[in-house]
């Protein structure tokens, strides 16, 4: 009980800063400034040939769930991203700069205690995020669009399904909370540099950086045969939701990897923080 109390008060910190509250105005935002776009209707014509290419009805596809899982696909990761690495970077490096670590480590509590605390703040903090990008993509469109057929298509990703009303809003739900075990990556590369001794802003610039080099490199056709090294290859494991039948077997050994990618690097962030000297 006392570890669920010391983590609610990290919760409180966390969400009593008005930096935490960036990415969910920003996607908010964003996702209205999407769903105009979604309106102009040059932007409609190209959705509607694609689908009756398919040999399905525009007007039964073009629907709130079709919409909400284009908003996510083209953000989450990217836009989404940046604000997971701006507070995992910040979990420790910015308690480090302001001094209240030296105060925090006063108390009689171990330092693998309050990490362990800071990171399961960040991991807490990503799912929220990442739910609430998708629930309020979904809500957004569907008061737009109504309900319909989904069409789920991600060329990038080899994705193109069509399913049914209730089917197709069941797969999207469900494919939400893989999507933040995907971005746990993401929170766990920033939570080991925040733990480093560098700058918080330090910190989330290298967690983006990274990730964005990975996904520059696994973009590359000359690397295609050592894909499977880089992290973002597995990321997009939730897109395995909407497939049929769900490549279960691949999904598993997709979130093992990132499961070991994970603890390596919270293991990496604890060590690094043992060894480092705070009485000066």
């Amino acid at each position: 009980m006392l570890f669920f109390h010391q983590l609610g008060g990290e919760l409180a910190k966390l969400f009593a800063r008005k930096r935490t509250y960036i990415g969910f105005a920003a996607f908010m935002a964003l996702e209205i400034l999407i769903l105009l776009i979604f309106q102009i209707p040059k932007v409609q014509r190209g959705w509607q040939r694609t689908i009756e290419r398919a040999g399905y009805g525009f007007d039964s596809y073009f629907s709130g769930t079709t919409l909400a899982f284009q908003m996510v696909i083209w953000t989450a990761f990217i836009l989404g991203g940046l604000y997971i690495a701006l507070v995992s970077g910040d979990i420790v490096a910015k308690e480090v700069e302001e001094g209240t670590m030296r105060m925090t480590l006063c108390r009689p509590v171990s330092r693998v205690r309050l990490l362990l605390l800071k990171y399961c703040t960040c991991v807490i903090y990503t799912m929220s995020l990442v739910l609430f990008i998708g629930t309020s993509a979904l809500a957004v469109a569907t008061l737009k669009e109504g309900v319909g057929g989904f069409f789920a298509i991600q060329p990038l990703a080899g994705v193109f399904q069509m399913y049914d009303t209730g089917e197709g809003v069941l797969r999207y739900l469900f494919a939400m909370p893989f999507l933040g075990l995907s971005m746990l990556s993401v929170a766990s590369l920033g939570f080991m540099l925040s733990c480093c001794n560098m700058k918080p802003a330090a910190a989330t610039i290298c967690t983006l950086s990274y990730f964005l080099a990975d996904m520059i490199f696994r973009g590359i056709p000359y690397f295609e045969d050592i894909k499977a090294w880089f992290i973002t290859t597995h990321t997009e494991a939730w897109y395995h939701m909407l497939r049929t039948p769900i490549p279960v077997e691949k999904m598993v050994q997709d979130y093992a990897y990132l499961a070991g990618i994970n603890a390596t690097l919270v293991i990496v962030g604890v060590v690094i923080f043992q060894s480092r000297d705070f009485k000066s």
